[in-house]
């Protein structure tokens, strides 16, 4: 289920072998996706994906309306910090995406 999650957020797949991938955004981020569940390594995983366009990344990522065709994945609103501008994708398996913009 990740694997299709990820390749509907854009994620370009590079199978490494039968039960690891690289999924990466051209010019941007890379990362390994394995077949591989830890429940307390899930639970603490938060990953940051620093974009230039916060508003227009966030109405994409909306329209492509995951949460309906991926059970457990949330979209949140955009909240403003001090530091910057943010919303939060939560993945099939739990892991917590923090998507944002510095100021």
């Amino acid at each position: 289920m990740s694997k299709s999650f990820y390749s509907a957020m854009g994620f370009e797949e590079v199978v490494i072998s039968p039960d690891m991938s690289l999924f990466r955004l051209p010019g941007r981020l890379a990362f390994y996706l394995q077949d591989a569940y830890v429940k307390d390594w899930v639970d603490n995983t938060m990953l940051f994906l620093e974009v230039e366009d916060l508003d227009q990344h966030h109405t994409e990522t909306v329209a492509l309306n995951l949460p309906s065709q991926f059970k457990g994945v949330r979209v949140s609103g955009i909240r403003t910090e001090e530091w910057g501008r943010e919303y939060f994708i939560h993945d099939p398996s739990g892991v917590l995406w923090h998507v944002g913009t510095f100021v």
